[in-house]
Formats: C-alpha cells, structure tokens, sequence
C-alpha cells in the first residue's frame, strides 16, 4: 500500500511512524477525559479532530520534506541555528510563561502557541552534523571545535535550560553524542562534561541553600531531584511526588495486560495524562506488554536509523540520521524512564504518541529528513543523486 503513493525512503520507519500515528490517536482520544470536562464540556471529539489534524498535517509534511534532497539541509542549517538563538532569547524573556515556565511564544492570527526549543533541536543536531562533515581536517584543532561546536552548543543548550532543563539535557546528550561519533577527541568531550556538571552542580547547591536568589524554576528543579534520591519517603500530598505515584498507580493497576481500551481511571488524576504522562496511560489500559511493544517500536525506529546510517553515501547523511535518530529515541526513554519512576520528572513528551502540535510538526520534520537520506542511498536514486563525502 505504501509503495503504491510513491514515498521515498525506508518502507520500515514508514511503517513504525504510521503504527505510532494510530496508537496516538487511540491513547488519546482515552486521555483526554478530563481535559474535554475541563474545557469543552465533555467533547472529546474536538481534542481528538484537532490532534488527528496535527497527525495528517505532519504525515503530509514527512511525505514532502522525504522528497526534499538533503545536502540542501546541511545549508538551511546555518540559516536555522542563526534564527534560532535570537527566538530562544525572546521566548526566555518575552514568551507566553505557562506553569512558571516561558517556553513558548504564541503565533498572532492562528493564535497557536509554538514552542522554540522544537526548532532550536532540529537546528542544532543539523548545525552539528554539517560542521562535523565539513570541518573534518579540524577534528583534532581545539580552538575551531570549541569556537565551530562547543560554543553554539553551550549557547542554543543555556537558552533553553531556564526554562526547560530536561530538553537541554536531553538535547546536550545528543550533540555531544553525535560529536563523539563523528570522532572529536574524548579528552575535549569529558573536559567540556565536567565543567557543565560542576556548573550545575553550583546552581543546585544554591538552589537548596538559598533558594530566594533563583528564579522559582530552578527550585522546581531543586525538589524534583531531591523528590526522586528519597523515593522512600514519597507521600502523594508532596507536589513534587504527586505525579510520579499517580503514574506507577497507573501502572500497577495495568499489569500485564491491562484494563482494557478507554477504561484508565488514573487518566481522571494525573495532570496531562495527554502528553507528559501518556505512556502510565498506556500501560494502564494495555498493560506491560502494551508498553513493552511500545518501547519495541522505538527500538525498531533507532534500528532502522542504524540501516539507513550504513546506506548512506555521505558524511553529513550519515551523522544527520545518526543525531536525528538518538534524539528521539532518547527523548523517548526519557518519557518512559520518568513514568516508571527510574528518573526524576521532567515535562519530556512522547513523540508522536502525547496530544500537541507544532512537536508532532518538528518530529514529523525530524523524520521527513532521515527518510529524505534514506532515499538518496536507494539504488534508484544513486544514478541521479550524486554527493560527496562533505555534502
């Protein structure tokens, strides 16, 4: 059937996102209860018209973005980290502050909120990636790399940690993942580390010490980690715990087959069952081996990421799909990670499974671009698609 509309690139992640795309749709048309009570007296199915628009607005944009040639990306990548840095500036300090926290700036006319970090992700794991084919000869000079990578890094990654801390973790882990593949010395790797940990460090310390000279965000943070390293003394009434023992009551109650299809009674307790905490959502109605196969098609996306790595013709195809890939896949076990309770909590969605709107359209994006590599290694393509080591 997919061969039969013509997409381009690996049929396999075809498959994967579109089997996504379909639980998303049923996991949140049953978590989206509360939200309907809450807002639209009780019509869930204008959560669920609304969500399913975002899904075939961004299945369209993977179908059109997969046909796009990528080195054409390793030259939109400029132009996109350069606009990026000054968004995140004023989202920091003029966006839309929702829950204590500015992440957001609102589109005028549509009157949508867009959050910049999506688009400073993508932009960076791009910048990244064409800096490391390019500037291959300057793998080993210190001053290019802290000056080329290190620096953009350290400031996209700052921009957005006031803000939202677990997406510059998670987007820090990644670029510095990518470097590490695409063999920048470990000695620089492990200094550049330690010098962000010891930083962080000194901001937790004054957080829990004297916590009136930061902002109320980094107190948040302060006691979600204190919250996690004393599990044992988690009561549902600390704010901090509220979330978590909700999620692994929602995960008990599942076992392992779960309670059925639209039955979730912790969707009625846990805030934003729809997106942060979708996936105790899904264990609860379709039990641990709904989550287990869940997991699975995650680890399928990153395996045929893996494929379409090895196919490619390319230095910068190659590490585009490389940090893609690991980003959503990590942010992915994040999710999964907070949920069960082995990390503390953090606002990480699930892609391409939590209710949203512009993040579903800049991991569809995401997508559309690894498949755009995919299909410049094909055999049909490899007569008319001639690149270079550096394109």
């Amino acid at each position: 059937m997919l061969s039969k509309i013509n997409i381009q690139g690996d049929k396999g992640i075809w498959t994967i996102v579109t089997l996504l795309a379909l639980i998303s749709l049923l996991v949140v048309y049953s978590s989206i209860v509360t939200l309907a009570d809450k807002h639209h007296q009780g019509n869930t199915f204008y959560y669920l018209f609304r969500h399913g628009v975002f899904l075939s607005v961004g299945l369209s944009i993977i179908y059109w973005v997969s046909r796009i040639k990528f080195k054409y990306f390793s030259k939109f990548s400029l132009l996109a980290i350069y606009t990026s840095i000054p968004l995140l500036a004023y989202t920091l300090f003029g966006g839309t502050n929702i829950n204590q926290a500015s992440r957001w700036i609102t589109l005028p006319i549509i009157n949508q909120t867009f959050q910049t970090s999506d688009f400073a992700k993508l932009a960076l794991i791009m910048y990244v990636a064409r800096t490391l084919a390019v500037r291959q000869f300057e793998i080993n000079n210190y001053k290019e790399l802290i000056l080329h990578l290190i620096l953009p890094i350290v400031i996209v990654c700052g921009l957005i940690f006031p803000a939202n801390l677990s997406t510059a973790t998670v987007l820090f882990a990644s670029a510095l993942s990518l470097m590490f593949v695409g063999r920048v010395s470990l000695r620089l790797l492990i200094a550049t580390i330690t010098v962000i940990l010891i930083g962080f460090s000194g901001l937790f310390f004054i957080g829990k010490s004297y916590p009136e000279f930061l902002p109320t965000r980094f107190n948040t943070w302060v006691n979600r980690i204190e919250n996690f390293t004393q599990a044992e003394h988690q009561t549902e009434e600390t704010a901090g715990n509220y979330q978590a023992i909700n999620a692994k009551i929602a995960i008990a109650r599942g076992g392992l087959t779960g309670v059925g299809p639209g039955k979730s009674v912790q969707r009625n307790v846990l805030p934003h069952p729809y997106s942060d905490f979708i996936y105790a959502i899904v264990i609860e109605e379709y039990g641990v081996f709904g989550g287990i196969g869940l997991l699975i098609l995650y680890m399928l996306f990153l395996f045929r990421c893996v494929i379409v790595i090895l196919k490619a013709n390319s230095v910068f195809g190659k590490l585009l799909v490389c940090g893609i890939g690991f980003l959503m896949v990590f942010q992915a076990l994040i999710n999964m990670g907070v949920t069960s309770g082995l990390l503390p909590v953090t606002g990480q969605p699930l892609p391409l499974i939590s209710m949203g709107g512009t993040s579903i359209w800049f991991t569809c994006l995401s997508i559309g671009i690894i498949l755009s590599v995919s299909a410049s290694s094909s055999p049909t393509k490899s007569v008319t698609r001639k690149t270079t080591s550096n394109d």
